[in-house]
């Protein structure tokens, strides 16, 4: 057992499939970094539940979550602790369909674009502990 405990800002996040297999990347607004969307849970709040609200807040998008594909912990360039859990999500009948050129996506205040990209182009523009999870959730995800 270690003497030394990680302190940490937990979050959640959805690696987003679109029927095609891209993924949903959104740009923060903060300072222009992609990321996947979710965030932190509710007091309360049942993880799943969390992430399904993050997502829909910031994509408008309404997901099945599935289950967990990666958790993590690491430290940030501020030397902050972060752990993270990722799911596996597709969109629940909220009509994307790329192929035909139909996004719903409707961001909010935190993200000012978004772009849904192949699983292998996305990775390029996220954090390492993101990039970690498109990969898992690409092996378990079957188009």
């Amino acid at each position: 057992m270690t003497d030394v405990h990680l302190e940490a800002t937990v979050s959640l996040r959805g690696v987003v499939f679109a029927p095609c297999g891209d993924v949903l990347v959104v740009r923060r607004t903060s300072d222009g970094g992609w990321e996947l969307p979710g965030g932190r849970l509710a007091p309360d709040e049942d993880a799943s539940e969390g992430v399904h609200r993050e997502i829909v807040e910031e994509t408008g998008l309404d997901t099945d979550v599935g289950r967990p594909v990666h958790a993590v912990s690491w430290r940030n360039t501020a030397d902050k602790g972060r752990f993270a859990v990722y799911y596996w999500c597709v969109p629940n009948g909220s009509g994307v369909d790329l192929d035909s050129g139909s996004d719903p996506v409707a961001l909010s205040h935190e993200h000012t674009d978004h772009v849904w990209l192949p699983p292998e182009t996305a990775v390029e523009r996220l954090s390492e502990p993101q990039e970690c999870a498109v990969s898992v959730a690409t092996e378990v995800y079957d188009p």
